[in-house]
């Protein structure tokens, strides 16, 4: 399990991006033939325990755009939209009192809304795309084309290069100073912490039997993985999340929960198979008395590891007792990280054909270790490497390809 900030304004929005177009007001299993031929992924749903305090949804229903805008987005109630609405339908009726801005503002409100900035989108991004439109429409192809991560790469450590100029008037000294550089300037102006993204991804060889399996087996898979992160949750739930009172916050108070959406996605940039789940924790908590607060992040910070560890555990029970597979450990291609239990009988050979998003940012990494090695006349130190992998990681990001049903991802695993 990883942890990233959401912050307020678009930063949630890649978790909507492509879910399918599906009615929103249904409730309940939509059925095994829809959830295959439908394009895009499977629209998110509300989890957590502390949706029993948010008046007007539950846990397990559809999340929809509005729903995320108003509560990631802003700050406010996930039916803002639409208890506005209700409240202007009053207006001129016989009667019927018309509501003053006290009722908009309880009906909108969840706690104190966020601070959002207009134009939340960093011109270093803005100028990449820029740079990615001209490249592709010069060989003849629509400015949005995916375009290799080679080339994406070279953009990226050219506008920043130039954006790092600017700043200080002179060249980057090193390669870390240009990964610090692309990482500021990518980052939104917004200050404001919407929530946090837990994202739940199995080890490589549970994604690669999900993809490569029958359809039947898959669902018991993945229904493995769901049950895994509700495990994890309740985990958070109980030793991790509070938020604080008194002047300064010098008092850690419990709270009733998480209210979190979860989005299931099943591939990675490159196309592979990648079952994961990002489960968008709001930064919104009820206090015990019902006051609406902001999450404590340093314990919930501080627990990912075990979060990890109490998912990773639970989804090998699960698919222990499910199906029967055996795990053993395999020496991690990362020499300096611990070996990985993979599932007994997935070719390894198989997990790296399915890893070509993982080779595009190791190859990039290599390039730049070799750079910093040129420059400064020694290997990087760990720190230095975390960053040189961060900035490929960067440098490598591909936009996201078409969507696709499940139906179209699963003939072209089984064709690869």
């Amino acid at each position: 399990m990883s942890l990233h900030k959401l912050t307020a304004g678009s930063g949630y929005d890649y978790l909507t991006r492509q879910v399918a177009a599906m009615d929103a007001t249904d409730k309940g299993h939509t059925g095994l033939a829809s959830y295959y031929t439908e394009k895009g992924e499977t629209p998110g749903v509300w989890v957590g325990s502390g949706m029993e305090g948010l008046e007007g949804l539950d846990a397990g229903d559809i999340v929809t755009a509005d729903h995320m805008q108003a509560l990631f987005g802003s700050g406010h109630h996930p039916l803002a939209t639409q208890r506005t609405k209700e409240l202007d339908l009053r207006i001129g009726r016989d009667g019927v009192d018309r509501p003053t801005d006290a009722d908009y503002k309880t009906a909108r409100q969840l706690g104190t809304p966020y601070k959002v900035y207009d134009n939340d989108i960093s011109p270093f991004r803005i100028e990449v795309a820029k740079r990615i439109a001209a490249l592709n429409e010069a060989a003849g192809l629509p400015g949005d084309w995916p375009v290799p991560a080679a080339d994406r790469a070279k953009i990226r450590t050219e506008v920043g290069t130039e954006f790092f100029r600017a700043d200080h008037g002179r060249e980057p000294t090193d390669a870390r100073e240009l990964a610090a550089a692309i990482a500021k300037h990518s980052r939104p102006k917004t200050n404001a912490v919407a929530g946090y993204d837990l994202t739940f991804s199995p080890v490589k060889s549970v994604s690669v039997l999900w993809a490569i399996a029958d359809p039947k087996t898959a669902a018991v898979i993945e229904r493995a993985h769901q049950a895994a992160i509700k495990d994890a949750l309740g985990f958070i739930e109980s030793k991790a999340l509070f938020t604080r009172r008194g002047t300064n916050g010098v008092r850690q108070v419990d709270v009733r929960g998480l209210v979190a959406t979860a989005f299931t996605h099943r591939d990675s940039r490159s196309g592979d198979p990648d079952l994961h789940t990002h489960v968008a924790v709001a930064n919104k908590v009820q206090t015990l008395d019902g006051k609406w607060l902001a999450i404590d992040g340093r314990p919930l910070h501080k627990a990912v590891v075990s979060a990890s560890e109490t998912y990773n555990t639970a989804l090998e029970r699960h698919l222990v007792d499910a199906l029967g597979v055996r795990f053993e450990e395999r020496p991690n291609e990362d020499a300096r990280k611990r070996p990985v239990r993979e599932i007994v009988g997935v070719d390894p050979d198989l997990n790296r054909r399915f890893s070509k998003r993982r080779a595009n940012v190791e190859d990039r990494r290599k390039v730049l270790a070799a750079a910093f090695q040129a420059t400064h006349g020694r290997p990087p130190t760990p720190v230095e490497t975390i960053q040189l992998s961060q900035q490929a990681t960067l440098e490598t990001r591909e936009a996201k390809h078409e969507p696709r049903s499940l139906a179209e991802q699963r003939e072209t695993w089984n064709r690869e």
